[in-house]
């Protein structure tokens, strides 16, 4: 029996203080129920206006600084203006302030020394609070003061309120603790943003046929094959089989294709003239703009394409005229499929593609994103560790990133977000990671560290119920498995219609056009790796930027490869489904063995009262499996599963199995550390083709009952099924079932410890094992 995991891995059930302890029923007044409150001090810095000059000319640079205690934001500075307008919000954490007084000062910008022009202060016992749906604070015309509080030249259009992270001016707000951040890209690289995938479709290409192809050399049969192209995805047909000018195809190829289309589809038809060397005969570009769409399995109209020597693309001017060369194809866009771009273990999103097949919500997620605890340092700086951590929530098409908490191992965001739900066995995907981009894009090349992960599946949750626990950030790294943290949640699922909910579960997972027309494991693999790669590439060229290797783990790209520890959890997994079947045998060889005679015996009167009455049989099944899932009912699980270090095999993995796991491929280890691996799959490999080539033997021994391969066992075995026949077509069923039943049960003296006849019979049977080689 597998010990339980650390304590220090396990789920942690909480009791926050969500929603400022006003959560109500009203949506309107209960947009951030799931979080909790956080008190912040925001300063809008609107215009301002007759500045006095202060240079040489009679002009001024102004910019504002905000200033409350050891914290100071600034403005961007306009040049030559005595009326400026910045409309600028700074957002102060009331955690950290230490002042009783705000300083709102305007500077004018010179190369040597900033010249003061005037400031405002507020006591910050008289700042108004505000709290949403309330109207935002209007701002306020202030007259400019000295250092000793006389009035001067000027005045500042501000608003100062005291609100919380549900405020409007939130998220665009600059906030004191990114006060080292430099640049706009910086900036952008903190705040909170929400993303959409792109919208993804399947390309069918059907290449029917080809016509009055020109090859340069007349005098042989060309071998003529279409490459299709479309961004990065190059596909070809097989060479055809008529070696004619007119070949024949008619093969389907597939693509991704991501909305808005920027690229072409390409196909050339090209002839094998060498074994390394291919001509192309024609090409022709089709925009997918002008693409049909399909919503079931109906044919569309074929269209003949014309092919040119050369493709004209925009801005080119043709180089030579087209020539009698066509080709006929059937081209559609497929909007009745789903274009998985997830592993199908964590989908998230189970509707094709086309809008007007998506059945109606059943509900609603939402998900508080409260804060971290005992973040690990993720990199140096000056000296010391630091963490400068945002989390990345995936559920369907929307992302949501929260901002960025500047070095700190214990951030806290209290970020809401809320996701329509079409399917309730789906998986909502949490990640946390390390902002190595502070500083905009200088440090090309470096990337955003992931500090964990986690997912919870909406079918496990209970309707309405708001889920707080604190997740362990579990990371799997070369020398270990190792917790890198606690990431504290809740979640609410919402369902609106349980009738609707329920019925979820009578459809099929996919879209019906996967089952009408479904696609090959192989296919489905080479599209699931373009849709990755679309979707990541796409994200990347958002402002700011959600990064590749961000998307990547989130989408579990690479979960595929090879692996000797997922193998073994994999092997016991299996084990741990059969153990109930195996404890079921156990149990009934004890009764079979008397172990029990009570129990054995109350199974002789419950055989006898089945036989009897066979129309019992079934209803007796189901009120039993209906009476262990009501006494189940009292141990069900109260809390959303989590990342399982045991089940993973995750804290007893060797050393060089991880190092396997985390290696590229192909591999980049040295000569004789692959030798070793390639021996120890070797040895694994040949026991499964032993277990493999043993249930071979046992299926072929079946065959052979009646294949006469054996003539003695085939004959004694025909004569037995025709004894079989007279007997049990004379004698009633319940006597053949009542005399087996007492026959299989009999009492261990009735019994001798050798096979079975039927079983020697079997074992003597031949199998095609004697003609492998």
């Amino acid at each position: 029996m597998q010990r339980p995991p650390p304590e220090d891995f396990l789920l942690k059930e909480t009791n926050p203080h969500l929603g400022g302890g006003k959560v109500t029923g009203d949506k309107l007044t209960s947009t951030y129920d799931l979080v909790e409150q956080m008190q912040y001090l925001y300063v809008r810095v609107v215009k301002a206006r007759d500045l006095p000059g202060k240079d040489a000319t009679g002009s001024c640079d102004p910019y504002v600084e905000v200033k409350l205690g050891n914290y100071k934001g600034t403005t961007r500075h306009f040049e030559k203006k005595s009326n400026p307008e910045w409309n600028q919000v700074f957002a102060f954490s009331k955690d950290r302030i230490q002042s009783s007084v705000l300083e709102v000062t305007v500077k004018d910008k010179d190369f040597v020394k900033d010249d003061f022009m005037g400031r405002v202060l507020f006591d910050m016992n008289e700042i108004p609070k505000r709290v949403p749906p309330d109207s935002p604070l209007a701002p306020q015309w202030y007259r400019l003061d000295d250092k000793k509080g006389v009035k001067l030249k000027g005045e500042l259009m501000l608003a100062v309120w005291m609100g919380t992270q549900a405020d409007e001016a939130f998220p665009e707000a600059w906030h004191s603790d990114a006060a080292t951040v430099s640049g706009t890209d910086g900036l952008a690289n903190i705040r909170s943003k929400v993303y959409l995938s792109p919208k993804l479709w399947y390309l069918r290409v059907n290449v029917i046929e080809a016509q009055d192809l020109q090859p340069t050399d007349k005098g042989r049969y060309p071998e003529v094959f279409v490459k299709a192209i479309l961004g990065n995805q190059a596909l070809r047909t097989r060479i055809s089989q008529n070696r004619t000018i007119n070949p024949m195809w008619n093969e389907d190829l597939m693509f991704v294709a991501a909305e808005p289309f920027e690229e072409p589809l390409i196909l050339n038809v090209e002839d094998r003239v060498a074994p390394n060397k291919d001509e192309t005969l024609g090409r022709c570009a089709i925009p997918l703009q002008y693409v049909d769409r399909r919503l079931d399995h109906k044919p569309i109209n074929s269209k003949w394409f014309n092919l040119e020597k050369h493709v004209v693309l925009e801005g080119e001017k043709k180089k030579e005229l087209k020539f009698a060369s066509r080709i006929h194809m059937r081209i559609c866009l497929e909007g009745g499929y789903h274009v998985l771009d997830e592993s199908t273990h964590y989908s998230s999103d189970l509707r094709p593609t086309a809008k007007v097949l998506w059945k109606q919500s059943i509900g609603v997620l939402e998900l508080g994103i409260l804060n971290a605890q005992g973040l690990m340092p993720m990199k140096t700086k000056d000296g010391r560790g630091t963490t400068d951590a945002y989390c990345v929530a995936k559920y369907g098409q929307k992302w949501v990133r929260t901002r960025t908490i500047i070095d700190s191992f214990t951030p806290k965001w209290n970020e809401q977000y809320t996701w329509e739900v079409f399917d309730p066995c789906t998986v909502v995907t949490i990640g946390v990671f390390d902002n190595c981009h502070l500083h905009g894009d200088k440090g090309a090349g470096t990337k955003d560290s992931r500090i964990g992960k986690v997912r919870i599946r909406l079918s496990t949750l209970e309707t309405d119920r708001v889920y707080t626990h604190s997740y362990p950030l579990l990371v799997l790294h070369q020398n270990g498995v190792k917790k890198m943290g606690e990431i504290h949640l809740a979640v609410r699922f919402t369902c609106s219609s349980l009738l609707n909910m329920m019925h979820m579960y009578t459809h099929p997972l996919l879209p019906k056009m996967h089952y009408i027309h479904p696609l090959t494991v192989s296919q489905l693999d080479s599209l699931r790796h373009q849709a990755t790669q679309i979707v990541s590439i796409r994200l990347s060229r958002a402002e700011p930027p959600l990064r590749k290797e961000v998307v990547e783990y989130m989408l579990d790209v690479g979960s595929h490869m090879w692996s000797m520890r997922r193998s073994k959890a994999n092997f016991f997994r299996i084990m741990g489904v059969l153990s109930g079947l195996i404890a079921v045998g156990k149990w009934f060889d004890q009764i079979c063995n008397w172990k029990n005679p009570i129990t054995t015996v109350l199974i002789h009167i419950l055989f006898i009262i089945l036989v009897m009455y066979p129309e019992l049989i079934l209803p007796t099944i189901f009120l039993y499996l209906f009476l262990i899932g009501v006494w189940y009912y009292r141990w069900r699980p109260r809390h959303p599963p989590h990342m399982d270090t045991r089940l993973s095999h995750a804290d007893s993995a060797h050393p060089d199995e991880l190092d396997e796991e985390f290696d590229t491929f192909p591999t980049s280890r040295p000569g004789d550390i692959v030798r070793m691996r390639y021996d120890r799959l070797r040895s694994i490999a040949g026991r499964i083709q032993t277990v493999v080539g043993d249930l071979a033997t046992q299926g072929e021994r079946l065959q052979s009952l009646l294949s006469w391969r054996d003539p003695r066992a085939t004959a004694l075995f025909v004569l037995f099924c025709l004894v079989a026949a007279i007997v049990l077509y004379v004698t009633p069923f319940q006597v053949v079932a009542l005399l087996t039943g007492f026959y299989v049960l009999r009492h261990p003296r009735f019994r001798h410890k050798l096979p079975s006849v039927p079983l020697n019979f079997f074992r003597r049977l031949p199998a095609k094992t004697d003609c492998m080689l």
